[in-house]
């Protein structure tokens, strides 16, 4: 195991940080404080009479504290000290008096007895206090150093650092725990930390510390790097981490994902500072789906926009701020209106109106986005039952695996009398791909109430096409990157057709997003699309607009079928 600053010796040298002064210094110190209390005293004695007065006993101070310092062999040599130091003393001074031989061994056995009993008394208490100072920075489960450990670790190092040599702290995420967890239980998933502490273990030297921060996190502390070395670190420690490691016989790979942090060079940083923009950085990379990011100061102000945002969105629900908004579907073979999309708008305080991808990307990475996609639910499926045709709402994969809100969806459904039918559930084909299997299982209950489910900004998120017969999906949308070059271009269009058969030989209705001219439309309706939708059919719009909308599309329907 990496070692790391090691505790005081006693509690109350903390008090004069002892921990930080170098052993030799500390040892040098308290002989001169003994030899100066044993000479102290010996005067003591003799200017108040010698050795027939109390004040004899002011020798057991040095040797009480040589036991606390130096235990039972301490406390005996100092007691040894102190009545040889009386031995020579006079019984009366003024008297000119001798004492006996009897009186100075009696008073150096007490010294012994009692320095001998309290030093390993003392002894005791150290050894008891160093047990529980062990077990407070010790995670019980790993065995590795923890929290409150690293946060000594982080002080020490940060006081002893010189502004050249940074301190630096690489925070470190274990992805597929969770899974070893279910399938193995607290244990094996201990087990697997502990392995890991112990590849990066190999990394150390002098200095450096690994501990377990939390249940599925470490850190690893390093004094002397600056943000290169950092960098290399962090690629060697997920080189030792994402190695297979066999787990109670069956071999187990984790992914690793890491944030960074250094120490500044023109000043001092606390140990709560540097951990907090480890974490932030750990955050970026976690969400950009990066192994590694170093923190910046940039990041901080992002983090700070994250939390305003999701403050706001949070009042916005209460106030009623949202809207869904409808964009129409037109059915290609004879231009008529065969259903909608139905997508979440927010009118801010300030009355600006903010597209779903000015929020929704943040909201999703919380549990606000369950609140978000009820009230979404709510909208259409009260919107289902004023106009004709399927309705497409947006699930992500938090929502898509929330088996309360599934359930809420069927409720609504049937309590509205709302054949299910009516409703498509769109899932983007990256979000499909975190989970495939908790994905099917998602997908097979939303099929078996009714529902329709079709696959969001197909061809974009993954190589292969071999999910396509996994997932009972009954729909697609070709992304609108493969849209805008279709009229003019016979590669896309290649692509496309390619995308449109592909579906249908799956007996999925294929539906094309991001249709903006007329020429894409007769393309599209040429290669046998199914449906579209796009701003040459109408932008996205309130509820009552689009009533307005679908009264007085008949005139360009005909337009569009020529």
């Amino acid at each position: 195991m990496v070692s790391f600053p090691k505790a005081s010796s006693h509690p109350l040298t903390d008090v004069f940080h002892w921990q930080d002064w170098p052993e030799f210094c500390r040892t040098a110190l308290r002989i001169v404080v003994l030899m100066v209390l044993l000479a102290l005293g010996t005067l003591i004695v003799y200017a108040t009479g010698g050795t027939r007065y109390a004040y004899s006993y002011l020798m057991l101070l040095p040797v009480l504290l040589g036991a606390s310092w130096y235990g039972m062999y301490g406390a005996l040599l100092v007691a040894l000290a102190a009545g040889w130091s009386m031995a020579a003393m006079p019984l009366d001074v003024s008297g000119n008096v001798s004492q006996d031989t009897a009186s100075w061994l009696v008073r150096l056995t007490m010294y012994l007895l009692i320095g001998g009993f309290s030093g390993f008394l003392f002894s005791r208490l150290r050894h008891t206090y160093a047990s529980r100072e062990a077990l407070m920075r010790t995670d019980p489960g790993s065995g590795l150093p923890n929290r409150v450990a690293l946060q000594k670790h982080l002080s020490h190092a940060l006081k002893t650092a010189s502004l050249k040599a940074q301190v630096g702290i690489v925070l470190v995420r274990l992805v597929d725990i969770t899974d070893v967890l279910e399938a193995m239980g607290m244990d094996a998933s201990d087990e697997l930390v502990a392995e890991i502490g112990r590849r990066f273990d190999q990394f150390g030297s002098q200095g450096v510390g690994i501990y377990r921060f939390s249940g599925a996190e470490l850190a690893v502390v390093v004094s002397g790097v600056d943000r290169a070395c950092i960098k290399r670190m962090a690629q060697r420690l997920i080189d030792l981490g994402e190695e297979n490691i066999i787990v109670r016989g069956v071999p187990v790979r984790v992914q690793l994902v890491m944030g960074s942090s250094l120490s500044p060079q023109d000043s001092l940083s606390a140990p709560g500072e540097l951990l907090r923009q480890a974490r932030i950085a750990l955050f970026s990379a976690t969400e950009k789906q990066r192994s590694h990011c170093h923190y910046d100061s940039s990041l901080t102000q992002r983090s700070m926009e994250t939390i305003t945002l999701i403050s706001q969105v949070r009042t916005g629900l209460e106030l009623k701020q949202f809207e869904l908004h409808f964009q129409p579907k037109v059915r290609l073979a004879d231009g008529h209106v065969c259903g909608n999309e139905g997508l979440i708008r927010w009118r801010n305080k300030n009355g600006e109106l903010l597209a779903p991808g000015m929020f929704m990307p943040k909201v999703e990475n919380t549990t606000l986005i369950s609140p978000v996609t009820h009230f979404v639910i709510g909208e259409a499926c009260q919107f289902a039952l004023e106009h004709e045709g399927v309705i497409s709402i947006n699930f992500s994969m938090r929502n898509l695996l929330d088996d309360d809100l599934l359930d809420e969806l069927e409720a609504l459904v049937k309590q509205l009398g709302l054949a299910p039918s009516r409703l498509e559930i769109e899932i983007t084909e990256s979000a499909l791909m975190l989970d495939m299997v908790a994905t099917k299982r998602a997908l097979e209950r939303l099929r078996r109430f009714g529902f329709g489910v079709s696959i969001d900004d197909f061809g974009t998120g993954f190589s292969s096409f071999e999910y396509l017969q996994y997932l009972p999906i009954t729909g697609l949308k070709i992304d609108k990157a493969f849209i805008g070059d279709l009229a003019v271009s016979e590669r896309s269009r290649k692509l496309v057709a390619c995308l449109i058969n592909v579906g249908h030989a799956l007996e999925l209705e294929v539906t094309a997003e991001g249709v903006e001219t007329l020429a894409q439309h007769r393309a599209l309706r040429e290669l046998g699309c199914d449906q579209a939708q796009g701003f040459l059919y109408s932008r996205a719009l309130p509820a009552k607009k689009y009533r307005h909308w679908c009264d007085a599309y008949g005139e360009r329907r005909e337009s569009l079928s020529v």
